[in-house]
Order: structure tokens, then sequence, then C-alpha cells
């Protein structure tokens, strides 16, 4: 190579690099402004808004009588606060609407209790894991009696069984067909799982596959369907995020291991799952019943109390059902009576003279509540401190208070309900308390007294947010 061949290559080397440097110096700058790229968690905290896709089912977000509610939503607006920011709700009807919207690059999260499998992980990026389900078969109750009620995936050929398009369901449908199964299956664009579950219930559909904790929360709103077998094993379900989400992936690992470590998530999770271990199938069809021909003869009196007294209102039907299946004239063995079942001497502190009258008793069974209310130490907080108060209600307030010593005496947390449940049966254990001012007590009825009632007012909640939908659309 010549001296002059030398020069003119290295010249067009330098001519290149010098465009390269001027290119991306460029790219850099728009109207002589720096443009720097943030990831997407300094721009949620820049803008002070966490948007997210939340799917509108009971498992994740609904709007109940007394605002938004549902586990997902709970969790990702605690995540909100812990950066700061605002949580920006765009709701979703099915998954596939969901895993849509995702792609949506003002989108930061998705949250529809989406199962992390080996097919979305190609496509989606995906958070912690916050949750372990199973996906279970559920079918129509009719089924058992005519002998075509499935027991295996051997059992599914003859049965109409319809899942949501694009779902972890349908997935797992066609790897039951790869593996050798026949299958009358279809998948639907239009419809959610609780849709379908609704079908189910009404026999429009054999069967349809759900998580088992979708089924968990639904088989209280539906008199008709049934669990067949499960389908798969525990998988994790997760929250999308967006593209580069490096950071925000690490920030929420960090933060779900102190939510964890802090009880919030198993106060979350007791919150919402812990009463339908308590399911009654009896009990929760003639609960429906009821709410039908019973309780709009004493609605308008809930409503009235529930104001005085700035009691939910669907907390004082509630409470009222688990005490005298709104029955006026109920009377226990005890010698409680009424609507809200007072004793002769609470009556008397109340002021009601006739606790079979349905005001009077429903306007003092509020007035106790209430008191019940404003003595709950001030450190109990949120929901919890109805759930201390409800545990007061049903065996006194003396021995709510002995629980919360015993707790703390335990090294746990007295102002916590989740704690408190664990303490409350021992109540009955003579080697404790025998120590307790107020002696012997039936915690564990009192546990299962306040799972019962937010189980009934969960249902309320659910009829209450479906017809708020209704009279919207």
């Amino acid at each position: 190579m010549t001296i002059k061949q030398y020069i003119s290559r290295e010249t067009t080397l330098i001519a290149i690099c010098f465009f390269l440097f001027g290119w991306m110096g460029h790219a850099l700058y728009e109207n002589g402004h720096k443009i720097i790229k943030h990831s997407t968690l300094k721009k949620i905290q820049k803008e002070g808004v966490l948007n997210v896709v939340l799917l509108n089912s009971p498992s994740t977000y609904y709007i109940g009588s007394d605002g938004p509610k549902g586990f997902e939503h709970d969790l990702l607006n605690s995540y909100a606060t812990h950066l700061g920011v605002k949580l920006n709700i765009t709701t979703a009807n099915t998954v596939k609407e969901a895993l849509e919207l995702s792609k949506n690059p003002e989108i930061h999260v998705t949250s529809a209790s989406l199962t992390k499998t080996q097919e979305r992980e190609k496509n989606f990026s995906f958070g912690p894991s916050y949750f372990e389900a199973q996906e279970q078969l559920v079918c129509n109750k009719s089924l058992l009696g005519s002998g075509k009620f499935p027991k295996n995936a051997d059992n599914l050929s003859h049965l109409s069984i319809v899942v949501g398009e694009d779902t972890s369901y349908s997935e797992t449908i066609e790897q039951l067909k790869r593996d050798g199964f026949e299958m009358n299956a279809t998948y639907s664009p239009e419809f959610s799982t609780e849709e379908l579950i609704a079908q189910v219930d009404t026999h429009e559909i054999d069967c349809t596959i759900v998580d088992s904790n979708i089924y968990a929360l639904n088989q209280r709103y539906f008199k008709n369907i049934e669990l067949a077998f499960d389908v798969s094993n525990r998988r994790q379900q997760a929250w999308i995020l967006a593209p580069e989400s490096d950071m925000l992936k690490a920030d929420m690992y960090e933060w779900f291991n102190s939510f964890n470590q802090s009880g919030e998530m198993a106060r979350l999770k007791d919150h919402y799952y812990s009463y339908v271990l308590f399911f009654d199938y009896y009990d929760t069809v003639m609960f429906h019943e009821r709410i039908k021909t019973r309780l709009p003869k004493y609605e308008s009196y809930f409503k009235g109390a529930s104001g005085e007294y700035n009691i939910p209102y669907s907390a004082l039907v509630a409470l009222s059902y688990q005490e005298s299946h709104w029955n006026p004239n109920a009377v226990s063995y005890t010698g409680v009576r009424g609507l809200m079942m007072l004793t002769q001497n609470t009556a008397d502190l109340l002021g009601v003279k006739d606790r079979t009258d349905p005001k009077e008793s429903i306007f003092g069974g509020a007035k106790h509540l209430h008191q019940m209310l404003k003595s709950i130490p001030m450190e109990v907080s949120g929901e919890d401190r109805l759930k201390f108060a409800l545990a007061a209600y049903n065996i006194g307030l003396g021995h709510v208070f002995d629980a919360q010593k015993l707790a703390q005496q335990l090294g746990l947390n007295q102002n916590s309900w989740t704690d408190l449940k664990v303490v409350l049966p021992l109540l009955s254990q003579k080697k404790y308390y025998k120590t307790l001012k107020h002696g012997y007590a039936r915690g564990s009825e009192a546990v299962r007294y306040v799972d019962a009632v937010y189980d009934y007012r969960d249902i309320l909640q659910k009829l209450d947010s479906e017809a708020i939908a209704s009279a919207t659309n």
C-alpha cells in the first residue's frame, strides 16, 4: 500500500467516524434540547402516575358500594403508594383484551390473574410472582345425575367446554390435545372467565377451566357449579411489565420482599380469601334467596342506620344475617333476640325497648357496633378496625383486649387481624386464659364469625357492583 493510499483510507475512516459521531449527537438532541431516554421506573416517578391495566373481575378489580376493591387492585395500590405515585386504571373485560392493552407504550403494568406460561414468557416481560393457583375444570351440577360428570381428562370428549381465547386455559387445552386427549373445546374472544362460569351455572355450556382462586371466590355466587378435577399443578401468577422495566422489576422484587416480611401480604390474602374456606353450599343458596325475599323489608332501616352511625351498609346487613338470618323473631338459647340478636342488658343500655321491633333492633345493633369501633385502639387501622369490632360484637370487647395482650406476649402484632385470629382460639385454653383478665372465651367462634360476616358482605358487594354496572350500561 502506498503512502497516498494509506492516507486516503485513513481520511475515509475519519470521515465516517465524524459522520457517526454527528449522527449520534443529533439523535440525542432535538431543537437544542438533550433527549434522555428514561427507564420505566424513572418515567413513573417523574410523571407521578402508575398506569395499569386491571381485569374487571371479583378476583382482580371491581367497584363495590364503597369504592374500588379486589386483591390485585389493593396490591397494586400498595405498590403505587410505595412509589409515591397515583394509580391510573384502565379496565379490561377479558384476558385477551388485557394482553392487547398491555402493548400500549403508556401502560406500565398489566394485572389480570395472569399465569406465567412458557408461551407468554416468549412475548411478555413478567414481574415477580405474587400468587400461586392451579387450573380446575368446573362443570354444571346436573351432570352428576346424568352420569356424564367428568372424573379425569379421559371423560371430556362428550362435553362442551369453553374457555377464553388467549388464556392460559386455552394453552392447557392445546397441550391436552397434543397429549392425545379428545376434547370438544372452543375459545371465546368475547366472554370473561366469570361470564363463562355463569354460562356453566345456567348450563349453556357443560364446563369451563378456571384458576383455583377464581373458583373459590365464585362458588359463593353460583348455585349450580361443581369442581370436577384439577387440570394443572400449582403455577405462578405475575404482572406483565412494560419493555425496558429492569429497574422497575428490581424495585418490585425488593418491595415484595418487604411487603411479605411485614405481614402485609398475608393480611391482604387473608382479607380476600380466608373466608372462602368456610363455604357452605346450602347456606349460600338460602342467602341468595333471602336477599330477594327478606332483605327488602328492612333495607331502608339498614340504610338509615348505616348513615347515622357511619358503618358500611353491606357490613351492617351482613352482620344482621350472620346473627339472625334477617328473622326479627329470632331467639337463641342464651336469650338474645331480634334482627341484631341483642342481649337484654345491651338493649337496655342502648335504649332499645323492643328487641323484636326491626327498626329498633337494627338501629340498636348499629349503635352497639359503632361503640365497639370507637373503643378499638387507634393503632388498629384500616379494614382491621371493623374486624376487631365484629369480633367484639361476638365475644365482647374485653376478650378482644385480652387477645391483644396475649398477642403481644407471644411476639405477634396485637394490632393486626391476621395475627389476632391466630391468638383468639387460644382464649379457650386454660394455660392462656387463666392469666387474662376476662378469662375463657370461644375465640375460634369469633374468627369464624368475622369470616362469615365478610363472606356475606362480599356477596352483597358483588351483587351491588353488578347492579351499578347494569345501571350505567
